[in-house]
């Protein structure tokens, strides 16, 4: 390749990047956390469709200095995959077909099951009579790639809930 076809090449790269909004993030696969950056077309108006193009690791990021493992590295095939769930589905019991359902149903349903736990389950005081107000039938498990702040609202969160079994991917 000569020197004119590589210039060629990397100014077709460039413009390909040109109009697009950069995004930064973290890597949803394992728990090490790496920085991507995402590359979205769309001008972001009401109604209007955008379209991620373009995912890269984040040279700026501490963590992987802008290198990305093979799974980190298909992350785009896994955005605009075929297979991928978008939208909530939920199996009633009894069924073995999983039908969607809308986000508000969602919410309503996993509001309504955990009062539902909650409310049978919690314990005030432990057998000695000591105020314990715990929740010992449900657990959360977080996500490593959350953001500090993140972390520490869902941390707050549940354990005002009352949950005992609280536990990170980085972790397991």
């Amino acid at each position: 390749m000569g020197y004119s076809t590589a210039f060629a090449a990397e100014q077709a790269r460039v413009f390909k990047l040109a109009r697009t909004t950069e995004t930064r993030n973290t890597c949803p696969y394992c728990s090490v956390g790496c920085g991507i950056i995402m590359y979205g077309l769309g001008d972001r108006a009401k109604n209007a469709k955008s379209a991620i193009i373009h995912i890269e690791g984040d040279a700026d990021h501490p963590v992987n200095r802008g290198t990305l493992c093979p799974k980190g590295a298909g992350l785009l095939e896994f955005v605009h995959s075929p297979e991928r769930l978008k939208y909530p589905e939920v199996r009633e019991p009894g069924t073995d077909e999983w039908k969607r359902i809308s986000w508000d149903e969602t919410f309503d349903r996993i509001t309504k099951l955990m009062k539902a736990d909650r409310d049978a389950n919690f314990e005030a005081k432990n057998k000695d009579g000591v105020t314990v107000n715990r929740w010992p039938t449900v657990g959360m498990l977080c996500a490593s790639a959350s953001s500090n702040e993140t972390a520490f609202v869902t941390h707050q969160l549940f354990r005002a809930l009352g949950l005992l079994n609280f536990d990170n991917q980085a972790r397991v």
